[in-house]
Protein backbone atom coordinates (compact mmCIF):
# COMPACT_ATOMS: atom_id res chain seq x y z
CA UNK A 1 0.00 0.00 0.00
CA UNK A 2 1.29 3.46 -0.88
CA UNK A 3 0.84 6.59 1.21
CA UNK A 4 -0.27 9.91 -0.24
CA UNK A 5 1.26 12.65 1.96
CA UNK A 6 -0.94 15.23 0.27
CA UNK A 7 -4.19 13.33 0.60
CA UNK A 8 -6.80 12.83 3.29
CA UNK A 9 -5.50 11.06 6.40
CA UNK A 10 -6.56 7.41 6.46
CA UNK A 11 -7.55 5.92 9.83
CA UNK A 12 -6.07 2.48 9.19
CA UNK A 13 -5.32 1.72 12.84
CA UNK A 14 -1.69 2.77 12.68
CA UNK A 15 -0.23 6.04 13.93
CA UNK A 16 -0.48 8.83 11.34
CA UNK A 17 -2.26 6.38 9.03
CA UNK A 18 1.10 5.15 7.74
CA UNK A 19 0.90 1.82 5.84
CA UNK A 20 3.59 0.11 7.94
CA UNK A 21 3.52 -3.23 9.75
CA UNK A 22 5.38 -4.05 12.96
CA UNK A 23 7.72 -6.33 11.02
CA UNK A 24 8.59 -3.53 8.57
CA UNK A 25 9.00 -0.83 11.22
CA UNK A 26 12.28 0.64 12.40
CA UNK A 27 10.49 2.34 15.29
CA UNK A 28 7.79 0.57 17.32
CA UNK A 29 5.64 2.58 19.74
CA UNK A 30 3.91 0.74 22.59
CA UNK A 31 0.83 2.56 23.97
CA UNK A 32 0.07 2.05 27.66
CA UNK A 33 -3.40 3.17 28.87
CA UNK A 34 -2.51 3.63 32.52
CA UNK A 35 -2.97 6.47 35.02
CA UNK A 36 -3.88 4.56 38.18
CA UNK A 37 -1.32 6.38 40.37
CA UNK A 38 -2.17 9.87 39.13
CA UNK A 39 -2.72 11.94 42.25
CA UNK A 40 -4.42 15.04 40.81
CA UNK A 41 -6.11 14.93 37.39
CA UNK A 42 -7.18 11.68 35.74
CA UNK A 43 -7.68 10.97 32.03
CA UNK A 44 -4.19 10.43 30.65
CA UNK A 45 -4.89 6.70 30.23
CA UNK A 46 -7.09 7.76 27.31
CA UNK A 47 -4.20 9.79 25.85
CA UNK A 48 -2.88 7.08 23.49
CA UNK A 49 -6.24 6.62 21.80
CA UNK A 50 -6.82 10.38 21.58
CA UNK A 51 -3.39 10.90 20.00
CA UNK A 52 -3.97 8.03 17.56
CA UNK A 53 -7.29 9.60 16.53
CA UNK A 54 -5.70 13.04 16.09
CA UNK A 55 -2.59 11.80 14.30
CA UNK A 56 -4.20 11.44 10.89
CA UNK A 57 -5.15 15.13 10.91
CA UNK A 58 -1.53 16.26 10.66
CA UNK A 59 0.31 17.17 7.49
CA UNK A 60 3.47 15.18 6.98
CA UNK A 61 6.00 17.54 5.46
CA UNK A 62 8.82 18.16 7.93
CA UNK A 63 11.46 20.87 7.32
CA UNK A 64 14.14 18.87 9.16
CA UNK A 65 13.54 15.45 7.59
CA UNK A 66 13.22 14.79 3.88
CA UNK A 67 10.22 12.62 3.00
CA UNK A 68 9.33 12.27 6.67
CA UNK A 69 6.17 10.40 5.69
CA UNK A 70 8.35 7.46 4.60
CA UNK A 71 9.41 6.87 8.22
CA UNK A 72 8.69 3.27 9.12
CA UNK A 73 6.89 3.71 12.43
CA UNK A 74 4.27 1.35 13.86
CA UNK A 75 2.12 1.64 16.98
CA UNK A 76 0.97 -1.59 18.61
CA UNK A 77 -2.64 -2.14 19.65
CA UNK A 78 -3.93 -0.32 22.72
CA UNK A 79 -4.72 -2.98 25.30
CA UNK A 80 -8.40 -3.05 26.25
CA UNK A 81 -7.51 -5.42 29.09
CA UNK A 82 -5.04 -3.00 30.69
CA UNK A 83 -7.47 -0.13 30.16
CA UNK A 84 -10.14 -2.03 32.09
CA UNK A 85 -7.72 -2.88 34.91
CA UNK A 86 -6.65 0.75 35.06
CA UNK A 87 -10.22 2.05 35.19
CA UNK A 88 -11.11 -0.22 38.11
CA UNK A 89 -8.00 0.71 40.08
CA UNK A 90 -8.51 4.41 39.35
CA UNK A 91 -11.92 4.31 41.02
CA UNK A 92 -10.46 2.67 44.12
CA UNK A 93 -7.41 4.94 43.95
CA UNK A 94 -9.47 8.11 44.09
CA UNK A 95 -10.98 6.91 47.39
CA UNK A 96 -7.51 6.03 48.71
CA UNK A 97 -5.99 9.40 47.76
CA UNK A 98 -8.94 11.26 49.31
CA UNK A 99 -8.38 9.22 52.48
CA UNK A 100 -4.70 10.32 52.58
CA UNK A 101 -5.60 13.95 51.88
CA UNK A 102 -7.98 13.85 54.85
CA UNK A 103 -5.09 12.85 57.09
CA UNK A 104 -5.78 9.13 57.10
CA UNK A 105 -3.14 6.71 58.37
CA UNK A 106 -2.93 3.58 56.26
CA UNK A 107 -1.60 1.40 59.10
CA UNK A 108 -5.05 1.62 60.70
CA UNK A 109 -7.02 0.60 57.60
CA UNK A 110 -6.73 -2.96 56.20
CA UNK A 111 -8.90 -1.98 53.20
CA UNK A 112 -6.37 0.57 51.97
CA UNK A 113 -3.44 -1.68 52.84
CA UNK A 114 -4.95 -4.33 50.58
CA UNK A 115 -5.52 -1.78 47.80
CA UNK A 116 -1.93 -0.55 48.02
CA UNK A 117 -0.61 -4.11 47.84
CA UNK A 118 -2.75 -4.79 44.78
CA UNK A 119 -1.86 -1.65 42.86
CA UNK A 120 1.87 -2.08 43.54
CA UNK A 121 1.71 -5.68 42.35
CA UNK A 122 -0.25 -4.65 39.25
CA UNK A 123 2.18 -1.82 38.47
CA UNK A 124 5.03 -4.29 38.67
CA UNK A 125 3.23 -6.71 36.35
CA UNK A 126 2.69 -3.88 33.87
CA UNK A 127 6.38 -2.99 34.04
CA UNK A 128 7.54 -6.57 33.55
CA UNK A 129 5.13 -7.08 30.66
CA UNK A 130 6.54 -4.01 28.92
CA UNK A 131 10.14 -5.00 29.68
CA UNK A 132 9.67 -8.44 28.10
CA UNK A 133 8.04 -6.95 24.99
CA UNK A 134 10.67 -4.23 24.68
CA UNK A 135 13.55 -6.70 24.97
CA UNK A 136 12.06 -8.77 22.13
CA UNK A 137 11.85 -5.71 19.88
CA UNK A 138 15.30 -4.43 20.82
CA UNK A 139 16.73 -7.85 19.96
CA UNK A 140 15.19 -7.43 16.49
CA UNK A 141 17.13 -4.18 16.05
CA UNK A 142 14.13 -1.91 16.46
CA UNK A 143 13.99 1.40 18.33
CA UNK A 144 11.24 1.19 20.95
CA UNK A 145 9.13 4.00 22.39
CA UNK A 146 6.27 4.24 24.88
CA UNK A 147 3.15 6.38 24.60
CA UNK A 148 1.42 6.87 27.98
CA UNK A 149 -0.60 7.18 30.03
CA UNK A 150 0.99 8.63 33.13
CA UNK A 151 4.74 9.06 33.49
CA UNK A 152 5.27 5.83 35.43
CA UNK A 153 4.61 3.80 32.27
CA UNK A 154 8.03 3.72 30.52
CA UNK A 155 9.98 2.17 33.42
CA UNK A 156 9.94 -1.30 31.85
CA UNK A 157 11.39 0.05 28.59
CA UNK A 158 14.13 1.96 30.37
CA UNK A 159 15.03 -1.14 32.39
CA UNK A 160 15.12 -3.18 29.16
CA UNK A 161 17.58 -0.70 27.65
CA UNK A 162 19.64 -0.80 30.83
CA UNK A 163 19.83 -4.58 30.63
CA UNK A 164 21.58 -4.39 27.25
CA UNK A 165 24.65 -3.54 29.37
CA UNK A 166 25.44 -0.31 27.51
CA UNK A 167 25.74 3.02 29.29
CA UNK A 168 23.21 5.70 28.43
CA UNK A 169 21.69 8.94 29.64
CA UNK A 170 18.14 10.21 29.99
CA UNK A 171 16.99 13.60 28.78
CA UNK A 172 13.86 14.40 30.82
CA UNK A 173 11.53 17.20 29.71
CA UNK A 174 9.13 17.82 32.58
CA UNK A 175 7.60 20.27 35.04
CA UNK A 176 8.38 17.81 37.86
CA UNK A 177 11.58 16.06 38.89
CA UNK A 178 9.78 12.73 39.56
CA UNK A 179 12.39 11.82 42.17
CA UNK A 180 10.04 10.90 45.03
CA UNK A 181 10.38 7.57 46.78
CA UNK A 182 7.12 5.57 46.58
CA UNK A 183 4.92 8.68 46.48
CA UNK A 184 1.67 8.11 48.40
CA UNK A 185 2.78 4.51 48.89
CA UNK A 186 2.84 3.77 45.13
CA UNK A 187 6.20 2.12 44.41
CA UNK A 188 5.86 3.00 40.71
CA UNK A 189 4.15 6.36 41.05
CA UNK A 190 4.15 8.87 38.21
CA UNK A 191 6.09 11.04 40.69
CA UNK A 192 8.74 8.33 41.20
CA UNK A 193 9.74 7.33 37.67
CA UNK A 194 13.21 8.92 37.76
CA UNK A 195 13.83 7.81 41.36
CA UNK A 196 13.21 4.25 40.15
CA UNK A 197 15.42 4.72 37.08
CA UNK A 198 18.28 5.94 39.27
CA UNK A 199 17.91 2.95 41.58
CA UNK A 200 17.09 0.20 39.07
CA UNK A 201 19.31 1.12 36.12
CA UNK A 202 23.05 1.08 36.92
CA UNK A 203 23.96 1.74 33.27
CA UNK A 204 21.96 4.97 33.30
CA UNK A 205 24.94 7.25 33.97
CA UNK A 206 23.42 10.70 33.45
CA UNK A 207 19.94 12.10 34.07
CA UNK A 208 19.60 15.57 32.56
CA UNK A 209 16.33 17.29 33.48
CA UNK A 210 14.96 20.45 31.88
CA UNK A 211 11.98 22.64 32.69
CA UNK A 212 11.59 21.48 36.29
CA UNK A 213 9.57 24.04 38.23
CA UNK A 214 7.52 22.13 40.84
CA UNK A 215 9.73 20.16 43.21
CA UNK A 216 9.99 18.95 46.80
CA UNK A 217 12.94 19.75 49.03
CA UNK A 218 13.75 16.04 49.31
CA UNK A 219 14.14 15.91 45.53
CA UNK A 220 16.48 18.92 45.54
CA UNK A 221 18.57 17.16 48.18
CA UNK A 222 18.71 14.01 46.04
CA UNK A 223 19.94 16.08 43.08
CA UNK A 224 22.54 17.84 45.21
CA UNK A 225 23.77 14.50 46.61
CA UNK A 226 23.88 12.68 43.25
CA UNK A 227 27.55 13.58 42.59
CA UNK A 228 26.64 14.89 39.16
CA UNK A 229 24.59 11.89 38.05
CA UNK A 230 21.56 14.19 38.02
CA UNK A 231 21.86 17.60 36.34
CA UNK A 232 18.74 19.76 36.56
CA UNK A 233 18.12 22.83 34.44
CA UNK A 234 15.38 24.44 36.50
CA UNK A 235 12.80 26.44 34.60
CA UNK A 236 13.36 29.51 36.76
CA UNK A 237 17.11 29.48 36.00
CA UNK A 238 16.57 29.02 32.28
CA UNK A 239 14.10 31.92 32.22
CA UNK A 240 16.34 34.18 34.30
CA UNK A 241 19.24 33.55 31.94
CA UNK A 242 17.02 34.36 28.98
CA UNK A 243 15.85 37.58 30.64
CA UNK A 244 19.51 38.53 30.92
CA UNK A 245 20.24 37.82 27.27
CA UNK A 246 21.23 34.16 26.98
CA UNK A 247 19.71 32.49 23.93
CA UNK A 248 17.84 29.20 23.83
CA UNK A 249 20.42 27.99 21.29
CA UNK A 250 23.20 28.54 23.84
CA UNK A 251 21.19 26.79 26.55
CA UNK A 252 20.48 23.84 24.25
CA UNK A 253 24.18 23.42 23.55
CA UNK A 254 24.83 23.34 27.30
CA UNK A 255 22.02 20.84 27.90
CA UNK A 256 23.26 18.49 25.17
CA UNK A 257 26.86 18.76 26.38
CA UNK A 258 25.75 17.06 29.63
CA UNK A 259 24.51 13.98 27.79
CA UNK A 260 26.53 10.83 27.02
CA UNK A 261 26.83 9.10 23.66
CA UNK A 262 23.56 7.16 23.94
CA UNK A 263 20.41 9.06 24.95
CA UNK A 264 16.85 8.12 25.90
CA UNK A 265 14.27 10.94 25.78
CA UNK A 266 11.49 11.09 28.38
CA UNK A 267 8.95 13.78 27.49
CA UNK A 268 6.22 14.60 30.00
CA UNK A 269 3.84 16.92 28.15
CA UNK A 270 3.49 19.12 31.26
CA UNK A 271 7.00 20.35 30.51
CA UNK A 272 5.20 22.63 28.03
CA UNK A 273 3.22 25.78 28.79
CA UNK A 274 -0.07 24.63 30.39
CA UNK A 275 -2.11 26.33 27.66
CA UNK A 276 -0.71 23.62 25.36
CA UNK A 277 -1.75 20.79 27.69
CA UNK A 278 -4.58 22.09 29.91
CA UNK A 279 -5.92 18.61 30.71
CA UNK A 280 -2.63 17.00 31.68
CA UNK A 281 -2.55 15.31 35.08
CA UNK A 282 -0.62 18.02 36.96
CA UNK A 283 -0.28 21.26 34.94
CA UNK A 284 2.20 23.88 36.18
CA UNK A 285 2.56 27.50 35.05
CA UNK A 286 5.73 28.23 33.07
CA UNK A 287 7.49 25.79 30.79
CA UNK A 288 8.34 25.60 27.10
CA UNK A 289 6.75 26.26 23.77
CA UNK A 290 6.62 23.16 21.59
CA UNK A 291 8.93 24.85 19.06
CA UNK A 292 11.64 25.13 21.72
CA UNK A 293 11.49 21.39 22.39
CA UNK A 294 11.50 20.62 18.68
CA UNK A 295 14.67 22.70 18.30
CA UNK A 296 16.27 20.77 21.17
CA UNK A 297 15.27 17.39 19.69
CA UNK A 298 16.78 18.08 16.30
CA UNK A 299 19.94 19.61 17.75
CA UNK A 300 20.30 16.42 19.78
CA UNK A 301 19.60 14.31 16.69
CA UNK A 302 22.44 16.03 14.84
CA UNK A 303 24.89 16.15 17.76
CA UNK A 304 26.61 12.84 17.04
CA UNK A 305 24.78 11.11 19.89
CA UNK A 306 22.46 8.16 19.37
CA UNK A 307 18.79 8.31 20.37
CA UNK A 308 17.99 4.83 21.71
CA UNK A 309 14.31 5.31 22.55
CA UNK A 310 11.78 7.73 23.95
CA UNK A 311 8.48 8.15 25.69
CA UNK A 312 5.69 10.73 25.57
CA UNK A 313 3.40 10.85 28.58
CA UNK A 314 0.69 12.68 30.51
CA UNK A 315 -1.36 13.85 27.51
CA UNK A 316 -4.80 14.45 28.99
CA UNK A 317 -8.25 14.23 27.46
CA UNK A 318 -11.42 16.27 27.61
CA UNK A 319 -15.00 15.64 26.56
CA UNK A 320 -15.32 19.06 24.95
CA UNK A 321 -11.94 19.58 23.27
CA UNK A 322 -9.28 17.61 21.38
CA UNK A 323 -6.65 20.32 21.87
CA UNK A 324 -4.43 18.22 24.16
CA UNK A 325 -4.51 15.34 21.69
CA UNK A 326 -3.72 17.68 18.80
CA UNK A 327 -0.65 19.07 20.58
CA UNK A 328 0.29 15.58 21.77
CA UNK A 329 0.15 14.20 18.22
CA UNK A 330 2.42 17.02 17.01
CA UNK A 331 4.85 16.45 19.88
CA UNK A 332 4.92 12.74 19.02
CA UNK A 333 5.44 13.50 15.31
CA UNK A 334 8.52 15.56 16.14
CA UNK A 335 9.88 12.87 18.46
CA UNK A 336 9.43 10.35 15.66
CA UNK A 337 11.05 12.59 13.04
CA UNK A 338 14.00 13.53 15.26
CA UNK A 339 14.57 9.86 16.09
CA UNK A 340 14.40 8.89 12.41
CA UNK A 341 16.77 11.72 11.45
CA UNK A 342 19.17 10.48 14.10
CA UNK A 343 18.81 6.85 12.99
CA UNK A 344 19.74 7.81 9.42
CA UNK A 345 22.71 9.87 10.58
CA UNK A 346 24.10 7.34 13.05
CA UNK A 347 23.80 4.28 10.82
CA UNK A 348 26.24 5.77 8.29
Amino acid sequence: MTFDPNGVGIANGNLFGFPVTEQEANLVIIPIPWDATASYGKGTSKGPQAILDASTQLDFYHPKLDKAYETKVFMTEISAEWQAINDRLCTEGCDYIAFLEDGGVIDNHPKYQQFLTEINATSNALKENLKTRAKELIAQGKIVAVLGGEHSTPLGLIEALDETGKEFGVLQIDAHADLRNAYEGFHQSHASIMFNVLNNCPNMVQLTQIGIRDIAESEVQLIDNSQGRVKTFFDWNLKEQQFEGKTWADQVREIISNLPERVYISFDIDGLHPELCPNTGTPVAGGFQLEQINYLLFELAQSGRKIIGFDLNEVGTSDDSDWDANVGARALWNLVCATEKNRLLTKK
